[in-house]
């Protein structure tokens, strides 16, 4: 049987779906697995253990110039791709009509998805064959198991995340960083209410030097530059240490870091993946649906205010919900790294 995996974006969307595919690999050996994934996102995908084929693709490019002969030649070449095996069944694990469109433009005649009201845009049931009822108040992660237990899969036991890391990556990172530890902070967060201030991150650098003597390596992606920069020039230790490093680097940089403290965002998940102890901060989302999984870590949040419940907000007129103070995250670092 050769199933599609269609989870598209973001990082933190497909280290979610990792387990749920992880345990249709363990669980039936004879399956194929072929996997759809924005190329901002495929680095974590590439060489995993439980894909057999990795199809990147580029919407947000293609949506740009659509009309341009180069990305018509681009889109014929990826749905050729995904048609050059049959595929039996496909599985969408985003909910969005052009992921659900994906599973559909693939032949495959069982294209299953989330129940209607589940689904982040609701038109998109209109691509699926089978729709899976499921929790959405609980962690992503059992959400998307969901979808693989319509194949009788007993998806229980630890979470996987067939992540792999190349030796060069681990040599690479293991040059740069300090021999005796090291913390990461990331304070990038996607959208703008996620971002806890630059100015704290740079105080709890300081923080974490006075406490534990380890510097802080200030993690970002593309276009956060600027904030890491800031970050740093808030810390008046100098412990604040801005570190570029790519996706995959980043998992090993992770793999080595006594703890990561960050906003609900791709590298927070990553790290999580990797067995990173987490300090998660949570503004607008919940840590109940997209928060660490591992029962030491730690989050915090502003549950004294009304507004944040099922918020979900990218702009707030208010935006308090980030306001949490540095003494409180020093105290949830003391209290995860005494469980490690």
């Amino acid at each position: 049987m050769h199933v599609l995996i269609v989870k598209l974006s973001a990082i933190g969307d497909v280290v979610h779906a990792m387990p749920a595919v992880a345990a249709l690999r363990r669980e039936r050996e004879d399956v194929r697995i072929s996997w759809v994934a924005e190329r901002s996102a495929a680095a974590i995908l590439r060489n995993s253990p439980v894909i057999d084929r990795l199809i990147e693709i580029d919407t947000r490019s293609w949506r740009r110039s659509l009309l341009r002969r180069e990305t018509q030649r681009a889109l014929r070449s990826r749905l050729s791709s995904l048609r050059a095996e049959p595929v039996d069944v496909a599985i969408d694990f985003q909910g969005l009509i052009k992921s659900a469109f994906v599973a559909f433009a693939s032949g495959a005649p069982r294209r299953i998805g989330f129940e209607t009201a589940a689904l982040r845009e609701s038109a998109s049931r209109v691509f699926l064959t089978e729709q899976v009822p499921v929790d959405d108040r609980g962690h992503v992660i059992e959400k998307n198991i969901a979808l693989v237990r319509a194949f009788g899969i007993d998806a229980g036991g630890d979470y996987e995340f067939p992540i792999a890391v190349t030796e060069s990556a681990i040599q690479a990172i293991a040059a740069r960083v300090p021999s005796d530890g090291y913390v990461i902070l990331n304070p990038g967060g996607g959208w703008p209410t996620k971002l806890w201030p630059a100015k704290s991150y740079g105080r709890l650098a300081d923080t974490i030097r006075t406490q534990y003597g380890l510097p802080s390596l200030v993690t970002f992606g593309p276009g956060e530059e600027s904030l890491a920069e800031e970050v740093a020039a808030s810390s008046e230790s100098g412990s604040a240490i801005p570190f570029r490093c790519s996706l995959e680097e980043f998992v090993a940089l992770a793999r080595g870091a006594r703890v990561f403290v960050g906003g609900d965002t791709g590298p927070l998940h990553l790290a999580a993946a990797a067995g990173t102890p987490i300090v998660g901060l949570y503004g607008p989302t919940s840590p109940l649906r997209n928060g660490p999984f591992d029962p030491r870590d730690r989050t915090i949040g502003r549950n004294d205010i009304d507004c944040r419940t099922d918020c979900y907000r990218r702009a707030c007129d208010k935006w308090i919900c980030m306001e949490i103070s540095v003494e409180a995250v020093q105290r949830l670092i003391d209290a995860r790294l005494q469980t490690t």
